[in-house]
């Protein structure tokens, strides 16, 4: 059991890609399933499924590569740990190589990018950052 379950995806994603593997299983939650989802929305992954093998939900991303078979993602960073929470509000959520990154907060409307939180004026805990 890991005590830090969005690191622990987080890894596994970064792995995947520094190995150039197509895709990689992450057991599944619910905030793991709205973090794929934002990275697919933004184009980070190629896509992502949710499957139910052995009543264990698993969460598998397929990875995306440019035509040279260099990663999409360069940088995949966890920023609120369990042992140090980082918290912004809606007016000073960070922003990721001047807006050409995406932050991923969740917030009291669900897990959404810093650009969406900004426009319903809502703050929260800073999951990650990529780009």
């Amino acid at each position: 059991m890991h005590s830090d379950p969005i690191s622990d995806m987080l890894t596994r994603i970064r792995n995947g890609l520094a190995a150039r593997h197509h895709k990689v299983d992450i057991p599944g939650s619910k905030v793991k399933v709205e973090i794929a989802r934002i990275l697919k929305e933004q184009g980070y992954v190629a896509n992502y499924r949710v499957a139910n093998e052995d009543h264990k939900q698993t969460i598998k991303v397929y990875l995306k590569y440019r035509p040279d078979r260099s990663p999409i993602i360069s940088e995949l960073k966890r920023i609120s740990k369990p042992g140090r929470r980082v918290y912004a509000d809606s007016n000073n959520i960070p922003r990721v190589i001047g807006g050409m990154g995406v932050c991923i907060l969740t917030t009291s409307k669900g897990v959404m990018t810093g650009k969406e939180a900004g426009k319903q004026g809502v703050g929260g805990e800073v999951l990650c950052t990529v780009y």
